[in-house]
Formats: C-alpha cells, sequence, structure tokens
C-alpha cells in the first residue's frame, strides 16, 4: 500500500512537471514561430516612418538600454549600500524587522500602483515631465526591495569566524565588510543586480504612465529626459492600440532572447565566482 502510494504520487509530480515544460515550451515555440518571420537588419536598425510605412524599432531599443543604464546606476548603490547597512552597521533589531517587512510588502505592490505614483511624483511634483529618467526611478523604487533582499541573504550567508578572525587581527568594521563580507559574497550580489536588470527589461505597466510611448531616436543626454517607449512598451502599443500584431511579435522575440541572456549571464556569474572561491 505504502509503495503504491508513492508510485501515485511521484506519476502526479512527473504528470506536473511535463504539464509545466509543455506550457513553456508551447509559449516560446508560438512566439518564435509568429515572430521570427518578422525579424530584419532593416527592423533593427532603422526608427519607424509614417510617411514611408516603414517600421523599426532601433529607438525603442536605445530608450530600453537608456532606461537600463539609469536605473542601475542608482538602484545598485541604493540597494546594496542599504543592505550593507542593515546587515553589518544596524543595532535596533526592531528597525531591522520594520524595513525587513516594509521591504516585503514594497515587493508585493502591483506595478500599475507604481506607476500612478511615479507619474504624480516624478512627472508632476518633481516636474520631469513624461521621460526616461521618470521611469527609470519608479523602477528604482520598484527594484529597490528585491536588490535589498538578495544582497542581505548573500550578507548574511558569509560565516561568522571570517568576521572574527578579521577582527582578531585588528581590522576596522569597515576594512572587514569591504575585503572580507562583500568579496565572500559578491557572485549572490551580482546575480541579484542581474535578475533586477532581467525584471527592469520586461516592466511595461509602470512605465505607460511615467516614461510615455514616442518612437524617436535621440542621444543619451536627451534621450533620458525625452519621452520614449521601450521594447515592452513598444509591444504593447503596436498589438493594442495599432493592431500590428506581426511587429509585436517580432519585438517579443527580441524580448525573449534578452530574458534567456539575463538568466544566463546570472548563471555563469555565479559559477565564475564560485569557482574562484573553491580554488
Amino acid at each position: 500500500m505504502r509503495k503504491a502510494k508513492e508510485n501515485l504520487w511521484k506519476t502526479i509530480m512527473l504528470a506536473c512537471t511535463l504539464i509545466t515544460c509543455a506550457i513553456l515550451i508551447f509559449l516560446i515555440g508560438y512566439v518564435l514561430v509568429q515572430g521570427i518571420k518578422g525579424l530584419s537588419v532593416n527592423f533593427l536598425t532603422t526608427s519607424p516612418s509614417y510617411t514611408t510605412g516603414n517600421i523599426g524599432i532601433l529607438p525603442d531599443i536605445m530608450n530600453t538600454v537608456y532606461l537600463l543604464i539609469v536605473s542601475l546606476l542608482v538602484l545598485v548603490p541604493l540597494g546594496v549600500g542599504a543592505a550593507v547597512y542593515l546587515s553589518e552597521y544596524a543595532r535596533n533589531h526592531r528597525i531591522v524587522r520594520l524595513i525587513d517587512n516594509a521591504a516585503e510588502i514594497l515587493s508585493g505592490i502591483p506595478s500599475i500602483i507604481y506607476g500612478l505614483v511615479g507619474m504624480l511624483f516624478f512627472c508632476q511634483f518633481m516636474n520631469l515631465q513624461t521621460s526616461l529618467l521618470a521611469g527609470a526611478l519608479t523602477l528604482v523604487i520598484m527594484n529597490l526591495p528585491t536588490i535589498m533582499r538578495t544582497t542581505r541573504e548573500s550578507l548574511l550567508s558569509v560565516p561568522k569566524g571570517l568576521r572574527e578572525g578579521a577582527y582578531g587581527l585588528g581590522a576596522s568594521k569597515w576594512r572587514v565588510v569591504r575585503t572580507i563580507v562583500v568579496p565572500e559574497c559578491l557572485d549572490g550580489i551580482i546575480t541579484g543586480c542581474i535578475l533586477s536588470a532581467g525584471r527592469i527589461l520586461g516592466e511595461s505597466a509602470a512605465l505607460l504612465f511615467t516614461a510615455g510611448f514616442a518612437h524617436t531616436l535621440h542621444g543619451f543626454a536627451d534621450g533620458v529626459m525625452s519621452s520614449g517607449a521601450t521594447l515592452t512598451v513598444a509591444l504593447y502599443v503596436y498589438a493594442k492600440e495599432q493592431g500590428e500584431f506581426q511587429v509585436a511579435f517580432s519585438i517579443a522575440v527580441i524580448l525573449l532572447v534578452l530574458a534567456v541572456l539575463v538568466n544566463l549571464s546570472a548563471e555563469l556569474v555565479r559559477k565564475h565566482f564560485k569557482g574562484e572561491r573553491n580554488v
């Protein structure tokens, strides 16, 4: 009877695994079949033109790159710095638990609410207007709990014996953190940053209210201060507003490739630093 129950649960878990894999393969395959035929050099390297009817996504690609750069430049120092302070310096455990709980609540808030708050605060109150900068700052608030949580978990995984040994040799608190603790868990910190970059690349709801829909190509400085559609926003615009589903599927293929590259990068970084520590 016990063997029969064990076989039954194995069969159920195997069926769940196969169903999950089948759904994933179907989604990826459907998007690839529908989208690859619309990809071309002209599609990737030109701007859209309403006079000639040309559809190009170069401005959307560049807007995505600009948004990612600005977001990470603000997000990584804030998130990592806050995590280091909470893990290594903060002494009031009640405040630490309160901040942890607040971060958990923030990570569960729907992104559309962040978009509304970003529109009211960054676009209107701070007078940034609808721009990539306003969108980037909104995404910073969205992803800050993720960076803090992953970094704190990495910092707390460092053995206490390493800290105590460094203190015993007369090292200061900051020197221990800088030369012992952070290098020891650098793989977890970088992995968290890369995964946050993936979430930034895939975000759309918050950017609809803050970054705008423009498909105009700008330089970095002008582009950050101007309205611009990222790849995810462009996908929404072409599919929902213009009915260009072929273009939307082609953009979806690009986003799928970026998602795979982000996850592979995170795994490679983790293995690289783990291998260095083992050596």
